[in-house]
């Protein structure tokens, strides 16, 4: 058997992969069907099994959208000066 740091390790990396994946599947889809409650109920539904799975998954969805709010802002000073 596997030391038991070694299986929460394991468990930890596999939750924060899927909340990666799910955060990866409802921005995009919440996006095309212009439905902002998708990544809401996803979280709900992680929230009611999971909360580690649910707070790791919430916390993938900020950093995407901080991520594409800071690159939007980095392109808007590229443009303005000419790059």
């Amino acid at each position: 058997p596997s030391p038991p740091d070694r299986e929460h390790a394991l468990m930890s990396e596999y939750t924060d992969d899927t909340a990666n994946e799910l955060a990866n599947l409802a921005l995009p889809e919440a996006a095309a069907s212009d439905n902002t409650k998708i990544v809401e109920q996803i979280g709900e539904i992680l929230g009611a099994s999971l909360q580690t799975l649910e707070e790791s998954y919430l916390t993938a969805v900020r950093v995407r959208r901080a991520e594409k709010r800071a690159r939007e802002l980095l392109a808007k000073y590229a443009a303005a000066r000419g790059a």
